[in-house]
């Protein structure tokens, strides 16, 4: 018999909710950071694998003048979530900033800016008009607090609903932009495209290859036959609002704004332009470790980043959140170029390397934890002569999943591992395997 896909069983739950009207659907997976993760903001080339798992969108527009957002559970330990707002909000709020300020006043609703922070965008970035409003429905497989951007794939998902629903014309890099707008703008976490990019434009079992500057897409990548990818969850939750995450952003642009006017420098340089070479002699020597924004501020006049904002009672570890993705963008490059040039299983341990050099400066900038490097360790463990070639933190770190490269063959070597990691750490790691294909190769569906 037929197995269903999660597309089949998300149109049996959902259509006996809507009238008899057409209904719009739409689809958009999460994805592992294989490599790049959060050098994407300073302009690096990243690898992304869109996951199996997927955020479905079902959307029926309606002549009451009310946007209605229903999230279904995902498990027995969770209810459906609801919101709603009248049309008329949309054309009352003027900015961003007021927009975010209806979602923040209250924490419970505030997963509906990921959904309704749409409307704003398209208004604002399109100069849509709404006139009718719209039921929609949301059904998720992609873990929360993974890292493996579960928010994405509904900034994207939604996107893509509504902008069919209502005729608005957009491309796939257009859509993954303006759903950036809405994490950024709207939902208030200061992310890259990278993720957003994946969920639009990913295709099936190949890593997409975008160079953020601020998003060219270079093609796709595939994997040589014998090998795989996999998600270890660690368990320690991730969330690109937290601390961690922007202070490390924060800094690399106050280290690309001293680099600018000290290095006789373009503003706007991407770090991931200077070379290894080029920071180790000319720019290293100029960066202080760490750098109060009092001091900052008192010296420069801001950052080049539209998202982030230096706070000046805060310390920021400027020399290593800038020395990580001048060196990141250069392993990632030789990553892909083993990839695309794969003749020997040996040169899996030239990747293997490379993850394991990423995640060590992950750590060096703040972003690691205890979770996820215990799941590292334990796959170099195994090592290659186990079939599993390297791993590392992804996204935005501090906590989350832990990416890991192996032979195809070495699935039961990563179930032991889980166990392993369960006895040691009293948490059983759910493991993210399979791929599918992004928003605009998925398409919209009529139903």
């Amino acid at each position: 018999m037929k197995t269903m896909s999660d597309t089949d069983r998300f149109i049996d739950h959902v259509r006996p909710l809507f009238g008899p009207d057409e209904v719009l659907l739409s689809r958009a997976p999460g994805r592992i950071d294989l490599m790049g993760g959060i050098a994407d903001y300073s302009g690096s080339l990243v690898l992304q694998w869109p996951i199996a798992a997927a955020t479905h969108v079902a959307l029926q527009l309606q002549q009451t003048a009310m946007i209605q957002i229903r999230s279904l559970s995902s498990g027995a330990e969770y209810e459906d979530r609801f919101f709603e707002m009248p049309l008329a909000h949309l054309s009352a709020v003027t900015d961003y900033s007021s927009a975010r300020a209806l979602f923040e006043t209250n924490s419970v609703q505030h997963w509906a800016a990921y959904v309704a922070g749409a409307f704003f965008v398209l208004l604002r970035e399109r100069r849509c008009v709404f006139e009718q409003g719209a039921q929609i429905v949301i059904a998720s497989n992609v873990p929360e607090g993974k890292g493996v951007s579960s928010s994405a794939a509904l900034e994207v998902a939604a996107m893509t609903a509504i902008a069919a629903a209502y005729h608005i014309e957009i491309s796939p890099e257009e859509t993954a932009f303006l759903s950036q707008k809405v994490e950024n703008l709207i939902a208030g976490a200061p992310c890259g495209v990278m993720d957003q990019m994946t969920a639009a434009c990913g295709q099936r079992n190949r890593l997409l290859s975008l160079l953020c500057q601020p998003a060219e897409l270079q093609g796709t990548i595939s994997l040589p036959a014998e090998l795989t990818i996999w998600g270890l969850d660690s368990g320690v939750r991730h969330s690109i609002t937290a601390a961690a995450y922007g202070v490390v952003r924060t800094a690399a642009f106050m280290g690309q704004r001293i680099i600018s006017e000290l290095g006789d420098l373009p503003k706007d340089v991407y770090l991931a332009n200077i070379t290894p070479a080029q920071f180790a002699e000319e720019f290293a020597m100029i960066l202080p470790e760490r750098m109060s924004g009092e001091d900052f501020l008192c010296r420069y006049d801001g950052l080049s980043d539209s998202v982030t904002s230096v706070n000046s009672d805060s310390t920021y570890p400027v020399l290593a959140a800038t020395k990580h993705p001048i060196y990141e963008h250069a392993r990632v490059k030789l990553f892909a170029d083993v990839l695309q040039n794969w003749t020997d299983p040996r040169q899996g341990n030239t990747l293997g390397k490379l993850m394991y050099e990423s995640h060590e400066s992950y750590s060096a900038c703040g972003l690691g934890s205890s979770g996820t490097d215990e799941l590292v360790r334990l796959v170099q463990e195994v090592g290659p002569d186990g079939g599993l070639y390297g791993a590392k933190i992804t996204g935005g770190g501090s906590g989350g999943t832990v990416a890991v490269l192996g032979e195809r063959l070495a699935a039961p070597v990563i179930d032991e591992i889980a166990k392993r990691y369960a006895d040691r750490m009293g948490y059983q790691p759910l493991i993210i395997t399979g791929s599918s294909d992004g928003a605009a190769r998925f398409g919209t569906l009529r139903i």
